[in-house]
């Protein structure tokens, strides 16, 4: 069993119509054990960016302390929030310096640019990039995300629609793997306001 698998995950994040989704499910698990029900993976960094974090749980929430640390020191030097590339470069940054010993985290950043332009990226643990302009996805049912997404998404989607791809996306692709599950956590940003849903899952 990969250390990645340990705690068993599954993210997504989806880019609409001046908008996007960000989703997880809400399991932690000790390998095929299930701990809680109701593990928070997603973090708001400011109001128009969020990151998601799959992998080993106790990586996952000392990164993010970390993440917060330099966004407020960010904050505090240039007076603004980061931008969405800008906190992409960032968190490569960190896990690219703790390459020889990783966390063992793949987060999904999505973020919202100037003009309202969605920004969605992923990266391994030592912070290689990849970009889409369509969704990106992380955890262990990674797999049966990209055949949901790809089979789901469209172009330039409202944010209701959005919630309602990302949300069906989420709960067929946990189904099929036995390391997440429980429902799911999604968040839907505009430029004008935040939603966010709980979804109940097969065995709530």
């Amino acid at each position: 069993l990969q250390i990645f698998e340990y705690n068993g995950s599954a993210v997504v994040a989806m880019v609409g119509k001046n908008c996007f989704a960000i989703a997880s499910d809400r399991r932690l698990g000790v390998q095929l054990q299930t701990i809680a029900t109701d593990f928070q993976r997603i973090s708001k960094i400011h109001d128009r960016v969020f990151i998601a974090l799959s992998g080993l749980a106790t990586d996952v929430q000392t990164l993010y302390q970390r993440l917060v640390f330099r966004h407020k020191l960010y904050q505090l030097r240039e007076e603004r929030d980061m931008k969405p590339e800008t906190f992409a470069s960032l968190v490569s940054a960190i896990l690219y310096e703790k390459r020889f010993g990783p966390y063992l985290c793949q987060p999904v950043i999505a973020g919202l640019g100037e003009d309202d332009k969605p920004f969605i990226c992923t990266m391994d643990s030592i912070g290689a990039k990849e970009l889409a302009k369509d969704f990106v996805v992380s955890g262990t049912a990674s797999e049966s995300l990209y055949g949901a997404c790809e089979a789901m998404y469209k172009p330039d989607m409202e944010a209701e629609e959005l919630f309602e791809t990302i949300s069906q996306a989420l709960l067929s692709s946990v189904d099929r793997d036995c390391l997440s599950g429980w429902g799911g956590h999604v968040y839907v940003v505009t430029p004008t306001e935040i939603k966010e849903r709980i979804l109940k899952g097969r065995m709530d």
